[in-house]
């Protein structure tokens, strides 16, 4: 397969997508009218060298925050929005997985909207309280899974623990420069988590009960094309062809996640904001989604079949199985008791989880009790 070097999208913001894309970053910067630019990230991204390779493509040196924790907070929000004024920046750049995209966004609505984050919160009423008025940002994703890139959320965990989504149009970043090449030394397991993050949101955007045909056209595409080159991507890292379908489907992810997701992502926002913990959104997704299909099983029968087809499943195979093998494939952990999670550390996520913005579009309606017995299962 050839891609052709770079093409340019529009759909929900620009989005710059090839090999090489990273190379557009001044340009975008001076479209959107930012001439001190910062760059937020985090440690590992520095330490692999990402940042280096942006401002040889023609950046330049430029102020660089690297405080992004694994799941961003409003603590590093706050700091990230200090180092902002205090470099007299008038733009972002987001640069890594979701985390620091997220925290980029975080900044950006922090520089001109007054605090606390909470007040910006869907489930508390805010999406209306975010207007255009902020500094644009530009995300350059480095990881093919989240979708941050072109997604109207920053999902940031509060002081006291809980993970809220801040979700509007205004959040979109003003630009995306999606570069495959920037993925190439993303190793195994990561690779493997955060592709399992995007087949998880095209599932469960295609699920949700909302019409939307053009966000079901794109979920099925991207979750073919993930299910195809997520497995290749995971074991031969340097193939560009795997990691440039992989960012598509990411991409895609993120387009068509504005229809909303479901009872994966109820239970992973607030499992991800466990203080006690560091849990990677995307294998928490990956380990939860075969028990939330189950669940979802009455509900989505006639879904199924367009599912099978872009999973390459015959006629009449369990879903939730192909996942279950898939994440073995990948060398995923296949519950969520591998992953450090214990029955103290679950009190109060099931009513955290009904309380998430991602519950509403659920295909089945979901209590407190019934994220109880979907934790308990995939415990």
């Amino acid at each position: 397969m050839t891609i052709a070097p770079v093409h340019l999208i529009t759909y929900l913001t620009r989005i710059q997508f090839g090999a090489g894309a990273r190379r557009l970053l001044s340009d975008e910067l001076g479209l959107a009218g930012v001439t001190r630019p910062m760059i937020v990230t985090d440690r590992g991204v520095v330490a692999a060298g990402l940042v280096g390779q942006v401002e040889a493509a023609g950046l330049g040196p430029v102020p660089v925050f690297d405080g992004c924790p694994e799941n961003p907070t409003e603590e590093a929000a706050r700091a990230g929005l200090g180092f902002f004024r205090e470099h007299g920046c008038d733009g972002i750049v987001g640069l890594g997985g979701g985390s620091p995209i997220d925290l980029a966004k975080a900044v950006s609505l922090l520089a001109t909207h007054p605090g606390p984050l909470e007040r910006y919160a869907a489930i508390n009423g805010g999406t209306p309280r975010i207007t255009d008025a902020k500094p644009p940002v530009i995300a350059v994703p480095t990881t093919a899974g989240t979708g941050s890139e072109v997604g109207r959320a920053a999902l940031v965990t509060l002081g006291d623990g809980r993970k809220l989504g801040v979700i509007s149009p205004h959040m979109i970043p003003r630009a995306a420069l999606c570069d495959p090449e920037l993925t190439l030394g993303l190793p195994p397991r990561l690779t493997a988590a955060t592709g399992m993050d995007a087949v998880t949101h095209c599932i469960e955007t295609f699920l949700s009960p909302r019409y939307n045909p053009p966000a079901d056209a794109i979920a099925l595409d991207g979750l073919s094309r993930a299910v195809r080159c997520i497995v290749e991507a995971t074991r031969n890292g340097a193939s560009l062809d795997a990691r440039t379908e992989m960012m598509m489907a990411a991409l895609e992810g993120g387009m068509c996640f504005q229809k909303g997701l479901g009872a994966v992502h109820g239970l992973s926002h607030p499992l991800g904001g466990l203080h006690a913990l560091r849990l990677h959104h995307g294998t928490l997704n990956a380990v939860l989604l075969p028990a939330v299909l189950r669940f979802n099983d009455p509900a989505i029968a006639s879904r199924l079949p367009a599912l099978r087809r872009a999973m390459n499943l015959g006629e009449g195979a369990d879903v939730a199985e192909a996942i279950v093998g898939l994440n073995r494939d990948l060398g995923l952990p296949d519950r969520l008791s591998a992953m450090g999670l214990r029955v103290e550390h679950l009190a109060g996520i099931g009513e955290a989880a009904l309380r998430d913005h991602s519950t509403a579009t659920n295909p089945r309606p979901i209590d407190a009790a019934d994220y109880d017995r979907l934790l308990a299962e995939s415990l």
